[in-house]
């Protein structure tokens, strides 16, 4: 059993539920111990971030100082979460002066950040730690002629991460065969949804989500399976939009990784939240879901 310091993020509370469930679902099969750390607060996120930088990055330091105390990696499954802690981490190491100015606020809280935590994302954890090996070896449900779209997002894996190429990534694509899926070609796999941009400015983050969505179906994708919950909204939640725009009819289900892990474990599809998706499943899983426990 492998053990982790788990840092949820907001989301997973809220409009990735699916994406908790389904991670607390595949972690007893891959051997990982996700251990919630105690007392977390917000990441700061990135609208924090851009209306006071130093507000944010102490923000995002209370949890790299709580995760510290444990001695281990800090994982996350959020990508927004995951860029905003690393990149707080990453400029506590190369400003003492920051360094300082994150102290002197965690010093009220009686805490103290020494630099020294990694901060991981959960799909890397997976790929890295646990292997493909490994994970194919606990398939019981193979997902033979499915055909997914690995959609990584723009900040899994920018700016280098060091675990996979920032423009042309594979893990996700290697992931999909391990499980006896094909991943289809998708030249978009990195592109950026539009993120939180589908609020104040949501033509052109329809745009955005329009161009990926036609690039995944264009190459025959019958789902999408992406590591972020910001990703997995807009493309997900924001499809009837998108159809009502642009005249299309997409129907294309936005899955979590860590859903299609399970489905190809056998796991309950309750038990992975995949009726909680605003397009259904149901209609492209069918043949698997009946062989999943």
């Amino acid at each position: 059993m492998r053990y982790y310091p788990f840092f949820p993020g907001c989301s997973l509370g809220a409009t990735a539920v699916a994406y908790g469930d389904s991670v607390k679902a595949v972690a007893g099969p891959l051997e990982m111990e996700l251990i919630e750390l105690e007392d977390w607060n917000c990441c700061g996120s990135t609208p924090y971030g851009s209306t006071d930088e130093p507000e944010a990055v102490c923000i995002a330091a209370r949890n790299l100082a709580l995760a510290e105390k444990t001695g281990l990696d800090l994982v996350t499954p959020c990508s927004a979460c995951y860029t905003t802690l690393q990149n707080a981490n990453h400029n506590i190491q190369t400003y003492p002066d920051l360094k300082d100015r994150v102290n002197d606020a965690l010093g009220a809280a009686g805490l103290e950040y020494g630099g020294k935590v990694r901060v991981r994302h959960l799909a890397e954890v997976i790929f890295t730690d646990i292997g493909l090996e490994a994970i194919e070896s606990k398939v019981v449900n193979k997902l033979t002629g499915l055909k997914v779209a690995p959609y990584y997002g723009c900040q899994l894996v920018r700016p280098h991460r060091g675990f996979d190429d920032p423009e042309h990534p594979q893990t996700l694509d290697r992931l999909i065969t391990s499980l006896g899926a094909e991943a289809v070609p998708f030249p978009l796999k990195s592109r950026c949804c539009g993120g939180s941009l589908i609020i104040p400015e949501p033509n052109l983050a329809l745009g955005l989500i329009h161009q990926i969505l036609d690039s995944a179906t264009a190459n025959g994708a019958e789902c999408i399976i992406t590591p972020c919950p910001l990703c997995q909204t807009n493309l997900d939640a924001y499809q009837g939009m998108v159809n009502a725009r642009f005249k299309t009819r997409y129907e294309i289900p936005i899955l979590f990784f860590t859903q299609l892990i399970g489905l190809a474990f056998g796991i309950d599809p309750k038990a992975l939240g995949l009726d909680k998706g605003a397009v259904s499943a149901k209609r492209v899983l069918d043949p698997y879901l009946a062989v999943a426990k």
